[in-house]
């Protein structure tokens, strides 16, 4: 038995596709003998393996299971449930591995497999791994058992644990994805006064789509917070990795913001401790760690770089630009926007109260979205070289740490090629509105010399 993988499904973090295209029950059955058996050669046993509210994620969960058993590891299902609920199973039960079949925040036909092994993320070269034991059916043999295990008011009650925040008063949207069973938990438990918006799970997405880092899928929860007249708001993506908030005005508070935020008391129990967020992040969000006694460091994009990244610094806290939290301090290490929005109350108790002052006194800064150009899976990363090539030609100030990260009087701008799809992301930001003019000027006559159209590609 031999398998061959849709290649454009092995990513960098995880493995995605179009269901029926590039993703089948027979890539579901086979990363499960692949990831059994890297298991079973690591000395491990048990895996759990959990799937988010999708259509086809059932059918997926079932070949999965399927490949894992027949690789002789057992397995413990802990069911519909949210991307962190998984990577909590992982931390807490006696398991050597876990799998959740998501498709994070793509469309709805879209479906993928985020992996840990022996509590550590499991991307790059072991993927790749996966799609060689597949071609050669280089597979350990067995057969595996399986058990059920209700883990969800666990969860709930980890989230819980050592709250400290306020009674504010809160509007929830979860996007009709995972998060929801959890936001209708936690709603019971926490102090104050709570509306939700779309908590039953629905892979078709009814509503709007689950990607909280686009203002317009936040109209809803704006609109909630408006009409209520409630202090903030909070959004979730499609499997609950990724936060996004808005304040009491119904200012979108973006995911560099949130982090600053929520290093504030991280910073005040440990001081000087190194924070690090993405080449994405605003420069206002390091110079504010900074200003609060801690250590900035600026990190490649992709969860699973991150996490590897705060376990090399002793980090007990980093973020992304899109709504990915990650709080090793007085939790797991892992992203977690459930766990993240209950730290972002505390924060915001702990700040004195209200997050819509805490969004006023931020510098303004003037940034555009990210921006996205297409430029196929093999040009794209020789254009972030030609384009490295050039600036380093014309003396530039430039940080390589993820790409091109630009610093001119005006501010800066970066390039860089996406993990995930066949685009080139680029961002800008400035103090005023003619610097970014200038800086826009900058990424589209770069652009143009690698024969890039600097024309920005449609949604995600």
């Amino acid at each position: 038995m031999t398998h061959r993988f849709d290649p454009t499904s092995l990513r960098e973090y995880d493995i995605r596709g179009i269901v029926g295209k590039a993703l089948g029950p027979a890539d579901a059955t086979a990363i499960g003998r692949g990831f059994g058996t890297r298991v079973r050669r690591a000395g491990g046993t048990r895996v759990a393996v959990g799937y988010d509210g999708r259509t086809h994620s059932p059918l997926l969960e079932a070949a999965l299971v399927d490949g894992l058993t027949k690789s002789g590891v057992d397995v413990v299902r802990i069911g519909l449930g949210p991307t962190p609920m998984l990577y909590y199973a992982e931390a807490t039960l006696e398991v050597d591995g876990g799998i959740q079949i998501t498709g994070s925040h793509n469309p709805g036909d879209y479906n993928g497999f985020k992996m840990v092994l022996q509590h550590k993320p499991f991307f790059g070269a072991d993927i790749q791994n996966l799609g060689k034991l597949a071609e050669e059916g280089d597979w350990e043999e067995g057969s595996g058992s399986i058990s059920n295990y209700e883990i969800m008011e666990d969860y709930v009650a980890r989230l819980m644990a050592g709250y400290a925040g306020g009674a504010f008063r809160i509007g929830w949207d979860a996007g009709n994805g995972a998060a929801g069973p959890i936001v209708d938990r936690l709603v019971k438990l926490l102090p104050g006064e709570h509306h939700t918006l779309y908590t039953e799970v629905d892979g078709t997405f009814p509503n709007h789509h689950p990607d909280p880092t686009e203002e317009k899928n936040l109209a809803d929860l704006k609109a909630l917070v408006k009409e209520k007249g409630l202090d903030f708001g909070i959004a979730f993506d499609g499997d609950g990795d990724r936060i996004g908030a808005v304040d009491g005005e119904g200012r979108v508070v973006w995911g560099d913001q949130l982090l600053a935020i929520l290093a504030e008391p991280v910073l005040r129990e440990l001081p000087g401790a190194t924070i690090i967020a993405d080449v994405k992040a605003s420069q206002a969000l390091y110079d504010r760690i900074a200003e609060l006694g801690g250590t900035p460091l600026m990190w490649k994009t992709g969860h699973s770089l991150i996490k590897t990244k705060m376990k090399e610094t002793n980090s007990p806290l980093a973020g992304e630009m899109s709504g990915h939290v990650f709080f090793a301090h007085d939790y797991y290490g892992f992203d977690d926007a459930l766990y993240a929005a209950i730290r972002l109350i505390r924060a915001v108790r702990v700040m004195g109260g209200s997050l819509t002052t805490i969004k006023s006194a931020m510098p303004a800064m003037i940034n555009t979205p990210e921006m996205r150009f297409q430029s196929s899976e093999d040009r794209k990363f020789k254009v972030v070289d030609e384009v490295l090539d050039r600036l380093a030609a014309d003396g530039a100030d430039v940080n390589r740490t993820d790409g091109a990260r630009v610093n001119t009087p005006d501010g800066w701008w970066l390039l860089r090629a996406s993990n995930t799809q066949d685009v080139l992301v680029a961002r800008a930001e400035a103090k005023d509105e003619a610097g970014l003019e200038r800086l826009m000027g900058q990424i589209n006559d770069q652009l143009a010399k690698s024969g890039v159209e600097p024309v920005l590609a449609a949604g995600h």
